[in-house]
């Protein structure tokens, strides 16, 4: 463990938030533990409860504006390492007929499809993602974790799947890192933390907290609704995909906002991502490309609180609802952007998942053996991304409630990822081996595919413990209404 580790938590979580350009609002929280939980060379387990002790902080001090009492948040360091993977430690005893695609049977229930291999560092079945050796030495992450992008990554390498690592290794990794993004499709060279600080889209970014609060219009302050729960009485639109987008709205629907999933035709899937995001939430289905689809959601965003997104940047304004449209109209909107790489610089608007996420940002951790570079065993971007603009929403809608306006929340996978390597190293090798360790942590529900075993918050507040008020919903389930 490095001296800065040493210090006692309360100090080390002012100390990260402060990496990122944050402030706690209250008293510090409680955080208990320490790094390393997971193998890991990087304190991620501390900075997922940083994050999360982050978000708890905010809600406890909009409790505290609307009735006067006062709370401190505490959280666990190996509660928060845990659910920085809470896909990975589903348990699913399925009702008759219910059993989803692709899950695999275990002892004890039905376990995600393979989901705590990637918690053991194994390699991926789809070629079409993985980190491959390129002609000048260096590696590249390609992911076609969708059947176009991977497509898209075929057709530039000349090859089929079974191909692409032999065809990597016939090109340079910058220039198959543009050709791919000139393409449409994801890719990222595997960086140092400080390659990255010079990269244009590394100082691009580098100005910037880790998630930013920017107001965008003029609006009356909006008093904070009674109820009895921090956010009871608020309403968020989920407009995103997994994960950090789901996971920001799901951290708001743990504080006791309505939080109403918004997915396209056809997106029926029951795969671990969706099951862990969608505790709290409702689904609808609307179809965007219609105009009776876009006029409902317009219906439902002028009623609306926050509206969460995590597509790449420009692709909403096409269909009308950028931030600024939103903000007209719905003045006093909440407006949420996610995406990969930040949203200045010239990668703003390259497609991108968690694992470029760390590859570009110096996460990864190279290997003396000739294997590929290894990503961290969870998707610490996607998932801290995730608790880090929920705490931008909540003092948004702090400050909307003290001063008025429609505000813009910003963040991405890059500028956590940039935060996480300021944050020093532990030594992992001290760390537990087996993931199974956090099942001890899992709770149950019931819910349409049968009896649910995950995570619970890994957030605890004395007056307003969060949870989460029902299962994860039946894909578009509910009508398009609050």
């Amino acid at each position: 463990m490095t001296a800065s580790l040493a210090r006692d938590l309360p100090q080390r979580a002012l100390d990260m938030a402060g990496l990122g350009g944050l402030a706690f609002l209250g008293d510090p929280p409680d955080i208990v533990g320490r790094d390393p939980v997971l193998r890991f060379p990087r304190p991620i387990g501390e900075a997922a409860a940083t994050a999360i002790a982050l978000c708890g902080d905010a809600a406890a001090e909009i409790w505290r504006r609307r009735t006067r009492q006062r709370q401190r948040p505490s959280v666990a360091v190996r509660e928060a390492a845990a659910a920085l993977a809470g896909y990975a430690y589903l348990l699913l005893d399925p009702n008759e007929g219910a059993r989803p695609a692709d899950w695999e049977p275990e002892p004890g229930g039905w376990r995600a499809w393979g989901a705590r291999s990637l918690l053991r560092g194994e390699n991926a079945s789809n070629a079409a993602v993985g980190i491959y050796r390129t002609r000048d030495g260096r590696w590249i992450h390609v992911h076609g974790g969708l059947p176009h992008l991977a497509t898209r990554i075929m057709e530039v390498l000349g090859t089929d799947a079974s191909g692409i690592p032999a065809a990597v290794a016939d090109w340079d990794a910058k220039p198959l890192e543009d050709a791919l993004a000139e393409a449409g499709t994801c890719a990222a060279v595997v960086r140092s933390a400080e390659e990255w600080r010079r990269h244009p889209q590394g100082r691009a970014i580098a100005g910037h907290p880790v998630v930013e609060v920017i107001r965008i219009g003029d609006a009356p302050p909006e008093p904070l609704p009674p109820g009895d729960r921090p956010l009871s009485g608020l309403r968020a639109l989920d407009l995103s995909l997994a994960l950090a987008g789901p996971i920001c709205a799901r951290t708001l629907a743990e504080h006791g906002a309505d939080v109403l999933q918004v997915i396209a035709p056809g997106r029926l899937d029951r795969q671990p991502f969706e099951l862990e995001t969608g505790h709290g939430k409702r689904s609808t289905m609307l179809d965007l490309k219609r105009e009776n689809g876009r006029a409902r959601l317009e219906a439902l965003a002028r009623a609306a609180d926050v509206f969460c997104q995590g597509y790449r940047k420009g692709a909403l304004a096409k269909l009308g609802f950028d931030a600024d449209r939103l903000a007209a109209l719905r003045p006093g909107i909440v407006y949420v952007s996610i995406n990969c790489y930040g949203h200045t610089g010239p990668w703003s608007r390259r497609r991108g998942w968690e694992g470029l996420g760390q590859a570009a940002t110096g996460l990864t951790v190279p290997r003396m053996d000739g294997r590929p570079p290894r990503l961290a065993p969870c998707s610490v971007c996607d998932y801290l991304t995730g608790y880090l603009a929920a705490r931008g929403v909540m003092e948004a809608l702090l400050r909307r409630a003290e001063e008025g306006g429609s505000w813009h929340v910003r963040a991405s996978l890059c500028q956590t990822g940039t935060w996480i390597t300021r944050m020093g190293t532990v030594d992992e090798e001290t760390a537990p081996a087996a993931p199974d360790l956090f099942d001890d942590l899992l709770v149950a529900r019931e819910t349409d595919l049968g009896r649910l075993r995950h995570l619970p918050p890994a957030l605890q507040m004395e007056v307003t413990p969060p949870r989460w008020d029902g299962p994860p919903p039946t894909p578009g389930s509910s009508n398009p209404i609050w």
